[in-house]
C-alpha cells in the first residue's frame, strides 16, 4: 500500500468510538462499508487534492461520493472537534501542551469556484479566494481553527476547548494572545481582556510586527504545515462546512503526530 494510503492504527483507535453508527436499514439494502474504509479515502482526497469522484474505488473499497457525505456527516456530528480535545488532553497529560502563550494568524488560499466563505483574494489579484484563521499554543500545537474573514479574532479564541488533562478545572483560555497588525482594533483587545486574555499585538505606528516574530513563528510553520494538505492548498468546496472540516481533519492529524513523539 502506498504511503499517502495509510491510516495510522493509533488515530483508528482514537477515531473509531467518536464516529456515529449507521442507522438500520429496514427496507433491507447493501450492508455500509466498514468505517475504516471511508476514513481512508478521506485522507487520501485531503492529502493529494484529487476530486471526490476520482477516488479509485477498486483501491479503497468504497466510492468517492459516500466518502464525502461521511465527512459531512461526520463533521455535523462533531467527531473532529471532539477528537481534537482528546488530543489535546493527552498532550496536557504529558506536560506538552503550553497555554501560557498562543499565537493566531490568517493564510489567504486560491479556490477553484466561489462559494461559502469566500471573497476577493488580495494575494491573487482579487481572484476567488478564502482565509484559513489558526489558533496555535506556544509550542504550535492547534487550539482552534475555521474558514472566516480575519476580523474573527475573538469567536476562534472562542472556540478553543476546555482542555483538561490535569489536576484542577480545565483550560479554557490561554494567558496571552500574540497578533500582528491587522488584528490590532480596539474591539479585538477589548475583548481579550474581557475573557482574562492579555492582548500582545502589534500596534500601527508603534510596535513593529517583527519584535514579536520570536513568539508569532510557530504560528505561521502550522500555517506552512496546514498547506501541504493539497485540499487546503487549493479549495475546491464550494460548501464552507466541507473545507472547515478538512481544516479540522489536517489539525487533528498534525496534533497526533505531536503526541506521537512524545509517547
Amino acid at each position: 500500500m502506498a504511503r499517502h494510503e495509510r491510516v495510522p492504527d493509533v488515530f483508528w483507535r482514537r477515531i473509531q468510538p467518536l464516529l456515529p453508527t449507521c442507522p438500520p436499514r429496514p427496507k433491507g439494502g447493501r450492508p455500509p462499508a466498514d468505517d475504516w474504509a471511508y476514513l481512508r479515502g478521506i485522507i487520501f482526497v485531503l492529502k493529494t487534492g484529487i476530486q471526490w469522484e476520482e477516488l479509485p474505488q477498486e483501491v479503497f473499497g468504497v466510492s468517492g461520493m459516500t466518502c464525502w457525505r461521511r465527512l459531512r456527516d461526520w463533521y455535523e456530528a462533531g467527531v473532529w472537534q471532539r477528537l481534537q480535545r482528546q488530543l489535546l488532553r493527552a498532550l496536557r497529560r504529558r506536560g506538552r501542551l503550553d497555554l501560557r502563550r498562543a499565537s493566531v494568524d490568517s493564510s489567504s488560499n486560491a479556490c477553484a469556484q466561489r462559494g461559502g466563505a469566500t471573497g476577493p483574494n488580495p494575494t491573487d489579484r482579487a481572484k476567488a479566494g478564502s482565509k484559513h484563521h489558526l489558533l496555535v499554543d506556544r509550542r504550535g500545537r492547534p487550539l482552534a481553527a475555521n474558514v472566516p474573514d480575519v476580523t474573527q479574532m475573538l469567536p476562534l479564541v472562542d472556540a478553543m476547548p476546555a482542555v483538561s488533562g490535569r489536576r484542577g478545572r480545565p483550560r479554557r483560555r490561554p494567558d496571552n494572545v500574540h497578533g500582528d497588525k491587522s488584528y490590532s482594533s480596539r474591539a479585538n483587545r477589548r475583548g481579550l481582556l474581557e475573557r482574562g486574555i492579555a492582548p500582545l499585538i502589534a500596534r500601527p505606528g508603534v510596535a513593529s510586527s517583527d519584535r514579536l516574530g520570536s513568539y508569532r513563528w510557530v504560528v505561521e510553520q502550522r500555517l506552512a504545515l496546514l498547506h501541504r494538505f493539497h485540499r487546503l492548498r487549493m479549495r475546491d468546496e464550494r460548501r464552507a462546512d466541507i473545507h472547515e472540516a478538512f481544516l479540522l481533519l489536517a489539525c487533528d492529524l498534525l496534533l497526533l503526530r505531536s503526541l506521537q513523539r512524545f509517547c
